[in-house]
């Protein structure tokens, strides 16, 4: 009976920490805590009930499961792919795939990972876009590639309750020989331009020299043709000074004569004289020879300086400023279109027709 007493007390003590642990079991596995960017899809006996939203969520324990997805933009590398380009070039290229769970439900129940399922389409379909393309397209036309891999991903993928955000081809890689040939390729290319560059120049050059060396002789036969016709005209002008000077010294000769004559007469008996009227025409232009020979009043330029219209036209004073601005006109050099066209041959822009 003692036995009996003595063992009771750490039997039920046994039992109740027993029942506790139980009940805590219990209490933990009724409870799911769901985050703020997760849904949890609930099966009790492995039949689907409902999805679990964010906080604090009771379930049958023991008999339920959850299983969990990130509601959020989920980043995917699709490992390195080989392929061979329409033109049989090979090539070989990775990816990243930006990718998000729409619908938890669809994404549980229509695809067993939804993950790997993404990851081996991504795959099979990155090789298939690249070997319907050229060698040239697959380097070049980046966002193409991206845009065609997308276009072919989105239709299966929105039967899984997954949507397609991005996809990003981080490098498309040829063979060695590939590249090599390439290398070599570029290098003929920029030989090629700059051999032709250097040509045009070499023309343009000779061109912009001939022309040069055209105007300097314009302006040369210009200037020898003005100082002829120059010379010319101050010949014929200092032939009518001599003329005009010449009568101009007859006629003071003829007055001089004349006023002799008088002065003979005058020293005569007679009174009374007859004069013809020549003799008195001479006698005022004597008189107008005393007053400042043949200049006139207010200081103008002597009479024999004049040129009536006609003998000006015959001279062609009137024409010394138009004839000296022809060698203006016609040697006159548009050194800033020389400029451009220097700076565009320089750039690379001129067009000479063999483009």
């Amino acid at each position: 009976m003692e036995i009996l007493l003595q063992s009771g007390p750490p039997a039920f003590l046994l039992l109740g920490a027993l029942v506790l642990v139980f009940a805590v079991v219990v209490a933990y596995k009724a409870v799911v805590i769901v985050d703020a960017y997760e849904k949890k899809a609930l099966t009790v006996f492995g039949k689907y009930q409902r999805l679990l939203d964010p906080g604090i969520n009771i379930v049958v324990p023991f008999i339920s499961s959850t299983y969990t997805f990130d509601m959020r933009t989920e980043t995917m590398d699709v490992p390195q792919q080989e392929a061979i380009t329409r033109d049989n070039s090979p090539v070989t290229a990775d990816a990243v795939v930006y990718i998000r769970v729409m619908d938890a439900e669809r994404a549980f129940l229509e695809v067993d990972d939804y993950r790997r399922a993404v990851s081996n389409l991504a795959q099979t379909t990155l090789r298939a876009v690249l070997g319907d393309m050229e060698l040239d397209d697959t380097l070049s036309k980046r966002q193409e590639i991206n845009s065609r891999i997308r276009r072919e991903l989105d239709a299966p993928t929105d039967e899984w309750g997954v949507r397609v955000e991005s996809v990003e081809v981080r490098e498309v890689k040829p063979s060695a020989d590939v590249q090599q040939a390439m290398e070599k390729q570029t290098s003929a290319e920029r030989r090629r331009r700059a051999m032709i560059l250097e040509a045009q120049g070499e023309r343009r050059s000779s061109i912009e020299e001939a022309q040069g060396d055209k105007q300097s002789n314009i302006i040369r036969a210009q200037g020898e043709k003005q100082s002829q016709i120059l010379e010319a005209q101050g010949d014929a002008i200092s032939t009518v000074l001599r003329a005009k000077s010449a009568e101009s010294m007859g006629e003071r000769a003829v007055i001089e004569r004349g006023m002799e004559t008088l002065e003979e007469i005058g020293k005569g008996e007679s009174t009374k004289f007859v004069l013809p009227q020549e003799l008195t025409s001479l006698v005022g232009r004597y008189g107008k020879h005393l007053q400042g020979s043949d200049a006139k009043e207010n200081g103008h330029v002597l009479e024999s300086g004049d040129f009536d219209d006609e003998t000006r036209e015959i001279l062609g004073l009137d024409d010394i400023e138009e004839i000296l601005g022809e060698i203006d006109e016609e040697a006159d050099v548009d050194f800033e279109e020389m400029e451009k066209a220097a700076k565009e041959i320089k750039e690379g822009k001129f067009d000479d027709g063999m483009n």
